[in-house]
């Protein structure tokens, strides 16, 4: 079982003596199924909880759903968004409230879903699609956004090398001291960490929210107040510490700011090299020695990761320098930081691909070290368009799409139930609809999109929930029964499609063999 397998288990034993008065525990809740079933040909369980029972409730995201539920024509379909989009409302809201030294500053404690801790891309992942019920600074989610990002905040400040945290003292929330073997620098404090494997994505998700919340609502003010400003200064000192070679111009080593060493029974559990990591040459690029699926690293510069940091980078300075106690100069290093990772993706990301064409490598070293594939946890390669980085029809894109979705990406699975891109976190030949939902997103290509859907729908074991993985050949075999950044992805996808191509959800996704009878 890898490390973070044995997380799951422990927080999911833990979570079983959660439980609310008469409400369920949601991780037993989530692997059965529950009538209503849908009516179509894959008999969907119904998986949200009851009203009283939801950890939160809000009347933007009902409108959503409802007016959802009467423009999806298939009713497997409709009953998947139903219980997906607002899973992490109903089920991952562990706790909000204030700050015990300012009454004003709104927090919201959001554990990822099975486990019962707060990843700082998680998180943020989890509440985004909920911009779409979002329009002002009085909505009930915008609330959950200013919690989310108050919260974030704290942690970055506190630890910023660190990716998932222990709920806030405020909270009165049980901690359960996570006593794995780590061997951490900088050093931090087990009582409000959880884990440490540093992923540069974590910042960048942090400047996602903000922007999200800034352009839904306009309400910069927020930004002035709080730790936000902080938070920015922490991970743009930490950046640069990340954009540091392993040997200096002269050759010495450089000793880096980050180290991680842990005892486990996988390679991707730890750092190689006493902690360090591969050695990496200066590019501009920043330093991720953790994936998004927290595996660690071949090369240490996702390319990804940093297309994410230089969109958001770029968006948070134009906040930045609307706030009268920003510091000065700290909005144009913002820019200028942005500026110098997209010239590095230029220069060390784009590769040749074995057939002469130029693509986007997954990760690089600056050294000549390429590493030709993808992984479904976003940020990837897939999602490069998603992420805002370019337009889907650029052609180096294209190139780097036919790759990944392809044999000559090492992590693509393909089966009867479902194919596309899998991660090197779990065993060989699981696809991650996760994936395949991005694949959806970076296509106008209709077929495209009627295939994996079909794919997706045909492949939740009838329990109506997006998993992390499924085996391509059984669907009966998943891992992760709730997952709700997973969940909030697809939920997200529709209502992408709504606004791209709504005559695709006025059509049925059934299996051929039951349309005649549907």
């Amino acid at each position: 079982m890898s490390m973070r397998g044995a997380l799951r288990a422990v927080a999911a034993a833990l979570l079983l003596g959660l439980s609310l008065g008469e409400c369920p525990n949601y991780s037993s809740h989530s692997q059965q199924h529950h009538e209503p079933l849908s009516t179509g040909a894959y008999g969907l369980s119904y998986q949200r909880p009851d009203p009283a029972c939801r950890t939160f409730n809000s009347s933007g995201v009902e409108e959503i759903i409802v007016r959802l539920k009467d423009k999806i024509y298939d009713p497997d379909l409709s009953r998947l968004f139903e219980n997906t989009f607002p899973n992490t409302l109903d089920t991952a809201i562990r706790w909000r409230g204030k700050a015990a030294n300012n009454t004003a500053e709104e927090l919201c404690f959001v554990i990822t879903g099975d486990i019962d801790a707060m990843w700082i891309r998680d998180s943020a992942d989890q509440i985004a699609p909920y911009k779409s019920a979002m329009h002002n600074t009085t909505d009930d989610i915008a609330s959950v956004f200013r919690g989310v990002l108050n919260m974030q905040a704290r942690y970055l400040v506190i630890s910023p090398y660190c990716n998932a945290f222990h709920p806030p003292p405020e909270s009165g929330m049980q901690v359960q001291i996570n006593t794995h073997p780590y061997t951490v620098t900088p050093p931090y404090d087990k009582k409000i960490v959880f884990t440490c494997n540093f992923e540069l994505d974590d910042f960048a998700a942090f400047l996602q929210l903000g922007h999200d919340y800034y352009k839904a609502t306009g309400d910069v003010d927020f930004f002035g107040k709080f730790q936000w400003i902080y938070a920015i200064q922490s991970i743009m000192s930490a950046s640069n510490a990340l954009k540091q070679p392993t040997y200096g111009p002269d050759g010495v080593w450089v000793k880096p700011e980050y180290t991680f060493q842990s005892q486990t029974n996988t390679g991707a559990g730890t750092l190689g090299n006493h902690g360090i990591g591969n050695p990496v040459n200066y590019t501009g690029l920043l330093r991720s020695p953790f994936r998004p699926s927290d595996d660690s690293a071949t090369y240490d510069f996702s390319v990804p990761a940093n297309m994410m940091m230089a969109v958001y980078l770029e968006s948070n300075a134009d906040i930045m320098e609307q706030l009268p106690n920003a510091p000065q100069g700290l909005a144009q290093e913002m820019r200028d930081m942005a500026a110098e990772i997209r010239e590095a993706i230029k220069t060390w990301g784009t590769v040749k691909a074995p057939n002469g064409k130029k693509v986007f490598a997954y990760e690089v070293d600056g050294y000549g070290g390429q590493n030709l594939m993808d992984d479904a946890n976003v940020p990837s390669l897939l999602s490069a368009p998603f992420l805002g980085f370019l337009d889907k029809k650029d052609e180096i894109y294209q190139n780097t799409r036919s790759l990944i979705l392809s044999r000559s990406n090492p992590f693509w699975c393909q089966g009867p139930v479902i194919s596309g891109i899998g991660s090197p976190h779990v065993q060989p030949g699981a696809t991650w609809p996760m994936a395949v939902i991005m694949r959806i997103m970076t296509t106008d290509d209709d077929i495209e999109i009627r295939t994996n859907m079909k794919m997706i729908l045909s492949s939740t074991d009838g329990l109506g929930l997006i998993h992390e993985s499924i085996n391509a050949g059984d669907a009966r075999r998943w891992t992760r029964q709730w997952f709700t950044w997973a969940n909030g992805l697809f939920g997200q996808m529709i209502l992408d499609i709504e606004a791209r191509k709504p005559h695709l959800l006025q059509e049925s996704y059934q299996p051929f063999r039951y349309m005649a009878a549907f």
